[in-house]
């Protein structure tokens, strides 16, 4: 009984599920588009695969929004909407996949979460030879769960006041942040349009370095938003392995642009506003800038070392060198997971491997398109361990509160982040369990899969084939890992607790 009374009260959340389907149904038709374009005397995929998942969505959507009520949601009922509109959109965006080119529900379901949490992690070969329809779809899901699918749903409905508040805390971060201006509404159309913004000028930028205009287009969709799917097999080693001499502009443009996503976005508004001094002032951009210049030197130290380069390089050697190392290190600590050099090769002896999992589990910035523990709370809590130590040499009673950016972080706040950050690492340990189990990984890759997943990131410790033929019990586990680390737990936790009819 307390279920169904539970339930009544919390009818108004299929009201916001419908709106949400409805919106993700009208995004279904775009890759007709590429689909006329491109695959329809090319490929034998259907129109059909994205106007029965698009019409579905919308006749659904508007059902509920018709037969269900409309009210403010509480807190617990944004985290509900949140975790079950993830969900449903990662159902319904894997359903071309199956109809187009014949995927199991489960390989469908897993590169649809995959792009909606910006993940990037593929279950799927061939992609030089997948309908180009297909990989756009794939490209605008990273897109759109860039800065979060509910919020773009916010931003384009004109929702505003406590309804937008509450969805955009339970879909944020689960941090304290600045807005640019008050107001939740005009803080989104800010954040949306700087991130359109970034979208349409690293498009020209790709297609001025070299790529095509349809290779231009899916990568600015996955690299600001630091999802990482790419349109080859090879990602960005592609225009490398095909002899384009501007191969190094198309990486150092994406370095640029995932740096960018990887970013607080409050701190793009404020450099567009005219206060460059952030960039140097910010607590949480210098730990960014530290932890990228000290890991890129680590990896290149540890590179030359285990090479035995003792004698003097030349500069294009020394070139080459930073170069694969500024890459894959801005790649993974934006928690793109483009590749130019695979994290499996030589070229990473065992120190550099060490470094980018643990990139891995950090990410990038409270407030932008990157996964990860983020670059704040991990800034935090070597806050904490400095204070503790100071504390040893004085009186017993001196009060050392952990000071970031001139403001006193609440005891409060330092117990959340060290919950967090526990429990992230626990459902790593868990997923990685899981996966040693059901499979015959090793435990290093193991580990590097659910990290992966968790982080948001992409790229693992085994092969792209490997992953394919994991059983689904492990693609389930990582599903789990992926909306669980996009989603910062909480919402998953309450909709849990719902199940479990405690709350």
């Amino acid at each position: 009984m307390k279920l169904l009374v539970n339930i009544k009260k919390r009818l108004y959340i299929f009201n916001y599920l419908g709106a949400l389907l409805s919106l993700i149904g009208v995004f279904l038709f775009l890759p007709l588009i590429p689909l006329y374009l491109y695959d329809m005397d090319v490929h034998a995929v259907s129109v059909l695969s994205f106007i029965v998942p698009g019409t579905g969505s919308i006749i659904a959507g508007l059902f509920m929004q018709l037969n269900f009520p409309f009210k403010t949601p509480s807190v617990r009922g944004a985290m509900i909407i949140t975790a079950l509109g993830w969900i449903l959109a990662g159902m319904i965006g894997g359903i071309p996949y199956m109809i187009g080119i014949h995927k199991s529900f489960i390989d469908a379901f897993f590169e649809s979460v995959s792009g909606f949490t910006t993940t990037g992690i593929t279950v799927f070969e061939g992609l030089d030879l997948m309908p180009r329809s297909i990989l756009f779809w794939r490209s605008f899901t990273q897109w759109l769960g860039g800065l979060g699918i509910l919020s773009f749903f916010m931003a384009v409905s004109f929702r505003s006041g406590s309804t937008a508040a509450a969805l955009f805390s339970a879909e944020g971060h689960k941090i304290d942040i600045s807005r640019p201006v008050p107001g939740i509404f005009h803080t989104l159309v800010i954040l949306w349009t700087i991130y359109t913004g970034f979208t349409v000028v690293s498009c020209l930028c790709f297609w001025a370095a070299g790529m095509s205009g349809f290779d231009a287009i899916n990568h600015c969709f996955t690299c600001i938003s630091t999802g990482g799917f790419s349109t080859h097999d090879a990602s960005l080693a592609w225009w490398q392995q095909q002899g384009v001499s501007t191969a190094w502009l198309i990486e150092f443009s994406a370095v640029a642009f995932m740096l960018a996503g990887g970013a607080n976005f409050l701190i793009h508004y404020k450099v567009l506003t005219g206060d460059f001094k952030c960039l140097a002032t910010d607590f949480e951009i210098k730990w960014y800038w530290k932890v990228l210049i000290f890991s890129v030197f680590l990896v290149i130290i540890d590179h030359i070392a285990a090479f035995n380069l003792k004698e003097p390089m030349g500069l294009h050697h020394l070139f080459n060198i930073f170069r694969v190392a500024l890459f894959q290190v801005s790649s993974l600590i934006t928690s793109t997971g483009y590749l130019t050099t695979d994290i499996n090769s030589p070229f990473f002896p065992n120190m550099s491997e060490q470094v980018l999992i643990i990139l891995m589990v950090i990410g990038g910035c409270v407030g932008s398109t990157a996964g990860g523990i983020k670059i704040l709370r991990t800034g935090i809590l070597f806050q904490v361990l400095s204070v503790e130590i100071q504390k040893i040499s004085r009186p017993r009673r001196a009060v050392m509160p952990v000071v970031v950016s001139g403001k006193i972080v609440p005891q409060a706040e330092i117990r959340r982040i060290m919950a967090l950050f526990w429990a992230w690492l626990l459902i790593i340990a868990a997923g990685a369990f899981i996966t040693a189990f059901f499979s015959d990984l090793g435990p290093w890759q193991a580990f590097s899969g659910m990290a992966s997943a968790m982080g948001n990131m992409g790229p693992f410790y085994f092969s792209v084939h490997k992953m394919a033929s994991l059983s689904w019990i492990i693609k389930l586990t990582y599903i789990f890992g992926m909306l669980a680390g996009r989603l910062e737990i909480l919402p998953l936790a309450v909709l849990f607790a719902i199940y479990k009819r405690r709350i």
